[in-house]
């Protein structure tokens, strides 16, 4: 899988649990859905995205997106 995909994937699991936990808990945890779609929003602008780094550091396949 490349590392665009697993971000994609990641992020998507992150946004639908902090719904999950905002529902079970306490809204707050909406800020995290915020803080994922914003680092989305400047990824998309900048090409710069910090799990993507990360990714490639345990051996993920780079993508054309995330360089």
């Amino acid at each position: 899988m490349s590392v665009e995909r697993l971000v994609f994937a990641i992020a998507g699991i992150f946004i639908l649990v902090s719904l999950v936990l905002s529902q079970m808990y306490t809204p707050y945890w909406l800020l995290f859905t915020a803080f994922v779609g914003a680092n989305m929003l400047q990824a998309s602008f900048t090409g710069f995205c910090p799990l993507a780094k990360i990714l490639r550091l345990f051996g993920a396949k780079p993508g054309t997106a995330f360089k």
